[in-house]
């Protein structure tokens, strides 16, 4: 399997090349140059398997014997050891709940395969690699958690001041040893663009082994396709029909791995790409223009993304038809206070406690409901202890602590959102 560039002027990587480099030297996004149907067998028997067969069997294609089978499957078994459960909350509306991971969120899938699947390439060229990684959130402390104390791998997370919980900035600024935290003053789009040059950076590519471990690295991206399978896999076979996903949206990585699970062959109808007040992509989807807008903070900030770079991969799968892509997918967006409103009351209704990212997907799948037919299935995103302030305001019930980091001391450095001052940092480590 080979990788191109989304901006098709850079020449075609392996997975190995496309994994460690991050980004292609055009500044667009990696994709596989294909993307192979499934078998009908394996679709007939999804049932029976286990969510890591489920995982080998989507994954192995694009690694195609780049890393050896036996090491594979032991990497995605590693990777997905904690159950991903699909609960129903309404008739015909079920959550499929990506929070039972080391961090709490989906994003645990994706930070686990690409840590060991560098892991495994740095060990054989005993290349030291420095981890370049932006986050609105979750990311973070996913990526923290997932190469902390991986041998010859340094991470830098840079994370926007003030922007996001506290259980999120404790878990990714208590570690220490190779986890570094930069507490940026600025936005999560500061963050990202700091980090885009840093892969365009001419002098910090010859010094240093970058590369990067956001959604934009395809190895992040591709595992999450993995959990639509599983959760398909779960869904009762005579509601499998009309079926519709809701994909809480940020940095619209988790959307463009629905789209590739779809391009597999997985029987998905269709897709709903909820936000919060960081309409950009709904706004395309409605109106044709792609307009970057800046970030606006709200109380799902995992989503505050306002140009948001998966959007490349996306225009790419329907080869830059607005057409094509409006027909498969439908855009949501909703205020604070809708989503407060949808905490509330799916809790009074059906004792169902979502997080705010889980809520505005929830929203989105209601709403495309009521007026066609059809099951869905919404991404439950977050453990909603992450955002216990929030939501237990809703809820009007304490929610029992998953981890406690009483005894735990922050290290962070607060710092610029000047790239030069990035560069300057990285130079000097």
């Amino acid at each position: 399997m080979k990788y191109y560039s989304t901006n098709g002027k850079s020449s075609l990587a392996s997975f190995k090349e496309a994994i460690l480099k991050g980004l292609p030297d055009d500044n667009g996004l990696y994709m596989p140059q294909e993307i192979p149907e499934l078998t009908s067998s394996f679709f007939r028997d999804i049932d029976n398997y286990s969510l890591p067969e489920i995982g080998y069997k989507v994954i192995q294609p694009f690694v195609d014997g780049e890393i050896p089978d036996s090491i594979l499957k032991s990497i995605i078994e590693e990777t997905l050891n904690f159950e991903i459960p699909l609960v129903k909350v309404f008739d015909d509306i079920y959550s499929l709940e990506l929070f039972h991971g080391p961090t709490f969120a989906f994003k645990d899938v994706g930070a686990r395969f690409l840590a060991r699947s560098l892991s495994y390439f740095s060990k054989k060229s005993e290349q030291k690699l420095t981890v370049l990684v932006a986050t609105s959130g979750d990311t973070g402390s996913a990526v923290a958690q997932g190469f902390y104390g991986v041998p010859n791998i340094d991470v830098v997370i840079l994370f926007p001041s003030g922007k996001i919980s506290y259980f999120q900035e404790q878990q990714m600024t208590t570690l220490g040893k190779n986890i570094t935290a930069l507490e940026v003053n600025g936005t999560f789009d500061d963050c990202q663009r700091m980090v885009k040059q840093a892969f365009l950076d001419k002098e910090l590519i010859e010094e240093m082994n970058l590369t990067s471990a956001n959604s934009i690295n395809i190895a992040r991206l591709l595992p999450q396709s993995i959990y639509y399978f599983y959760g398909v896999a779960q869904i009762p076979k005579d509601k499998r029909q009309q079926l519709v996903v809701s994909v809480p949206s940020g940095n619209y990585g988790n959307l463009s791995a629905g789209l590739i699970a779809r391009q597999l062959g997985l029987p998905i109808q269709h897709f709903l790409a909820c936000s919060n007040a960081n309409d950009t992509v709904p706004k395309y989807l409605e109106t044709a223009e792609y307009k970057a807008q800046s970030s606006v903070q709200t109380i799902s900030n995992a989503m505050d993304v306002g140009d948001p770079s998966n959007f490349q991969r996306m225009l790419n799968l329907y080869s830059g038809s607005h057409e094509n892509m409006k027909s498969d997918i439908t855009g949501y967006s909703y205020s604070d206070r809708e989503t407060r409103e949808a905490i509330h009351q799916v809790f009074n209704k059906t004792s169902y406690v979502l997080d705010p990212h889980g809520a505005v997907g929830f929203l989105g799948l209601k709403e495309y409901l009521t007026n066609k037919a059809g099951k869905g299935i919404f991404l439950e995103t977050a453990h909603p202890y992450k955002f216990k302030e929030i939501v237990e305001k809703e809820i009007n019930i304490e929610l029992p602590p998953v981890l406690s980091f009483d005894e735990l001391q922050k290290k962070s450095s607060s710092f610029s959102s000047k790239f030069e001052a990035l560069k300057a940092f990285l130079l000097e480590k």
